[in-house]
Order: structure tokens, then C-alpha cells, then sequence
């Protein structure tokens, strides 16, 4: 089975993420994905992060139609801080016979080597990655030939970006403005209902 493993803050889950899904989806030709919003990121400051069951029913909501993509509580419900390699681990445990493909952004990709116990990361799963700015894709290739000759197993992907973040998002939805056109309309009502991030 080949299984993609994306994991992420989602905070909120947003268009620019399912473009990226959508797109390993077929190019990998992956059979399942697994989507993982993290509890406690290791590498990022928490700000403005909503509950974990709020993450959690956002990407629920946003991913419905792709059928194949099951979104996974394994991060949220694991005391402590999320690393990777331990969420690796379990799956490889889980389910031994699956290839993981783990699908990172730019900013990922450049620094998993230097993330907690990445020797683990680098064995258990292909690293995918694609860029987030119009140089990325140089800066992926080099990174490539790095993790390369550290044993990894790579697929850097030229796929088009969307110039979507959560950050922008968060701060539309606080200020009262329209996020229809930047997250699935599901999860814009979501956020509205619930005012989320704030709101008028």
C-alpha cells in the first residue's frame, strides 16, 4: 500500500494544502492518505492555535470528497510534543506492509535533517516535497542531493503554488473578512459559526 502521511498544524486547513494533497495524490499515485494535525509543534510557535478538536473536524470537513484521505487523531491524543520520527514509528508498526510517503512543504524539507531523531524519519518513510516560492525549486533540488547521500529516499515534486497561508487566513477570519475563496466553503462557515479566530 502506498501511503502518504502529511502532517501540519492546520490551523486552519486552507486550499493551498488540498492543492498540494490533491496533487501527490496523483503523482505518487498514492492508495491512501493519512492526515495528522500535530498537537504540540515542536519547530513553530503556538499562536492563535485552535483546539485540537476544532483543527481536527476542520480537516474532516475540508477533506469529505477525497475518499481515499483519513484524517487522524494520533498526534492530538499523544501526550507531549509531536515529533515525527515517533509518529513514523507507530505507522511502520501499524502497518508494516505500507510504503510511506511523508508530504512536507519547502520550509520542512530544508531542515529534516536536523529534526528530532531524523535518521528514524529518513529510514521509515520517502521524503515529497514541493516548493512554496518561485526559488524554491532549485532550493529543493540541492536539499535533495544532501538528504541523498544521507540514505534518504526523495521525490521533489514541481508542482504550482498557491500563495495561501494560515497566517493570512487567521487574520482575514479575525478581522471579519471573507475566507470563502482561500478554505473550503465548509470549514469558512466552520470558522464563522464557531468565530474561531476571532471575528466581528
Amino acid at each position: 500500500m502506498r501511503t502518504g502521511v502529511y502532517g501540519g498544524t492546520f490551523n486552519p486547513i486552507h486550499l493551498g494544502h488540498l492543492h498540494i494533497l490533491r496533487e501527490f495524490i496523483k503523482r505518487l499515485e498514492l492508495q491512501k492518505v493519512l492526515l495528522i494535525p500535530d498537537g504540540t509543534p515542536p519547530h513553530k510557535a503556538a499562536e492563535d492555535l485552535a483546539a485540537p478538536e476544532d483543527r481536527l473536524e476542520m480537516c474532516r470537513i475540508a477533506t469529505r470528497e477525497l475518499r481515499i484521505v483519513e484524517v487522524s487523531p494520533m498526534e492530538l491524543e499523544r501526550p507531549g510534543k509531536s515529533y515525527t520520527s515517533d509518529t513514523l514509528t507507530e505507522l511502520h508498526r501499524l502497518c508494516p506492509g505500507d510504503e510511506l510517503y511523508f508530504l512536507m512543504g519547502e520550509d520542512m524539507f530544508l531542515t529534516v535533517d536536523r529534526w528530532h531523531d531524523a535518521g528514524t524519519i529518513l529510514r521509515l518513510a520517502v521524503l515529497c516535497a514541493s516548493p512554496r516560492s518561485p526559488e524554491g525549486l532549485g532550493r529543493l533540488l540541492g536539499k535533495e542531493r544532501e538528504l541523498i547521500e544521507l540514505g534518504a529516499r526523495c521525490r521533489v515534486e514541481d508542482i504550482p503554488f498557491l500563495d495561501v497561508s494560515s497566517t493570512r487566513v487567521r487574520e482575514l477570519a479575525g478581522a471579519g473578512g471573507d475566507i470563502s475563496g482561500i478554505v473550503p466553503e465548509g470549514v469558512a462557515r466552520y470558522i464563522r459559526e464557531k468565530r474561531i479566530y476571532g471575528g466581528i
